[in-house]
């Protein structure tokens, strides 16, 4: 190969296969100045340089192949600490936001397994619930930092092992109806179930203005339910849901509570030693159950046509099918009793049963955690990752937050806070030495190419917001913030286009 030009000392990546044993100083010269200029997507970057070394002559350099040249010019500034999120919910970002914020030394990738980021913010939260969306705003900030990425369609598991992710990061961070029927049955009292509950129940006219997709719209207006019995194993003084979620049940346009009186006898006496959160629930739900609708409830409750109840002390047993076997007829309960008192008793069986009928069940019991790499600890009882404040017991690197750290409690700002803490204990082990940061980790670099021959393709946060775009803009049509995507192709399409 002939070039007139003078040779780079000290920059040749060390036993690499394919590895440039003479660099081409001046002819690279413009990818250095590429390489520092501050892009969001820098695998294009990486993917540039990989071009331009090809159009010399080295055929054979792959992306993996480059990640020591890369650190050449990247140390040229000062040396960063390469962190890796596993997952792009309230938990990663607000994680990466405190990291980003509190060390200036901090690069952190967000890995996501669907194209389109913040998990259950976009997936989970009732579309009649907007404002508690509107962290979005927060969590596209973080993603616009020079120091933070976004790979989307990537899972850690099958497409890249968490063995892989140790050696490319300083630290880890862990974290589907009839509607034909005019009867649904909800298993849980929790948040999710009222919400369930509210939207199949509420005025298609008030969900038209929210992101509900199109196609879900058509189902709720063309529902046929007119009740919708929500049911828990346990009593009054457990119910799982919050006082907000429970005002907005009663308050609902068009429908009527039916509780029965029986379940609140004897309570009374108990509100003096609940805590005040509990205490306003459970007023609300005695009076709702025990007195009188006056003044325009009482106007709006008899003009109903549709109602909604709370069942307690009952555990589901058996779905009962139609006679040719095809839809559901009806649930079995076994009726149950409480052993203890307060938020800690617990639902034990009497032997009696009830049955009632419906066209529909859904279960809204709870979420579990999954098990998502063998090299990562899992309690299979708990569904969680063993840890102490966020460090992953007995694997030093490697941390967790949000549900799989602590299970699926609280609202979202209980994950903002032990997302924090988690971050906290991420920092401390930095300053500290726990973890070893004094050897450059390359980072998404020396993950880029793995991808590559695996037959992945990234989403970068730049591709989920044409993503974003189309939706908002297809949602304009309909007088809606946006029309959701739904087809995970279609995501992809639009994502590279």
């Amino acid at each position: 190969m002939k070039q007139k030009s003078k040779l780079m000392a000290n920059s040749t990546p060390r036993n690499l296969p394919g590895a440039v044993s003479i660099c081409v100083a001046e002819d690279l010269e413009p990818e250095k100045t590429l390489l520092q200029k501050k892009r969001k997507d820098k695998h294009v970057s990486l993917q540039r340089l990989v071009l331009k070394i090809r159009k010399l002559g080295f055929q054979e350099i792959h992306n993996a192949d480059l990640y020591e040249f890369f650190q050449h010019f990247s140390s040229q500034t000062s040396p960063s600490v390469q962190v890796c999120i596993v997952g792009s919910g309230p938990a990663g970002f607000y994680t990466a936001q405190h990291l980003l914020k509190s060390h200036k030394g901090i690069h952190v990738d967000i890995f996501e397994k669907l194209p389109v980021p913040f998990g259950l913010v976009r997936f989970g939260v009732a579309p009649d619930h907007p404002e508690v969306k509107n962290v979005i705003n927060t969590f596209t900030q973080t993603a616009h930092l020079e120091r933070c990425e976004f790979f989307g369609n990537v899972t850690i598991g099958s497409d890249i092992t968490m063995e892989e992710l140790k050696m490319a990061y300083h630290a880890v961070i862990m974290l589907n109806p009839d509607l034909s029927s005019d009867a649904v049955v909800i298993l849980g009292q929790g948040n999710v179930a009222l919400d369930v509950a509210r939207i199949l129940l509420s005025p298609v006219e008030l969900l038209k203005k929210t992101d509900i997709t199109q196609a879900s719209l058509d189902s709720v207006a063309a529902s046929k339910i007119k009740r919708v019995v929500i049911v828990g194993r346990r009593g009054p003084l457990q119910l799982a849901c919050t006082i907000k979620e429970l005002r907005e049940m009663v308050n609902l346009p068009g429908t009527k509570p039916v509780l029965d009186r029986r379940d609140f006898e004897g309570i009374k006496d108990a509100l003096k030693d609940i805590a005040r959160p509990r205490k306003r629930l459970t007023e609300l739900l005695m009076k709702v159950a025990m007195e009188e609708p006056s003044g325009r409830d009482a106007e709006r409750w008899a003009a109903a046509s549709r109602e909604w109840s709370l069942r307690f002390l009952r555990s589901p047993i058996k779905i009962l099918p139609t006679a040719d076997g095809k839809k559901v007829a009806g649930i079995r309960f076994a009726v149950t009793a409480l052993e203890g008192s307060g938020e800690n008793a617990k639902a034990v069986l009497t032997g009696e049963e009830e049955e009632v009928s419906c066209g529909l069940i859904v279960s809204s019991i709870g979420y579990k955690s999954l098990p998502i790499d063998d090299g990562v600890p899992f309690d299979e009882t708990q569904g969680v990752i063993p840890n102490d404040m966020g460090r992953v017991c007995q694997t030093p690197g490697l941390y967790c937050s949000g549900w799989v750290k602590r299970g699926p409690t609280g609202v979202i700002a209980t994950t903002m806070n032990d997302s924090f803490e988690t971050a906290r204990c991420v920092l401390e082990d930095i300053d500290s030495r726990v973890l070893d940061c004094s050897m450059a980790k390359p980072g998404y670099h020396a993950l880029c190419g793995l991808l590559e021959k695996r037959g992945v393709t990234p989403v970068s946060f730049s591709g989920w917001e044409k993503i974003d775009a189309l939706e908002v803009t297809r949602g304009a049509e309909f007088g809606k913030p946006r029309e959701k995507l739904l087809d995970v192709q279609e995501m992809l399409q639009l994502a590279r286009a």
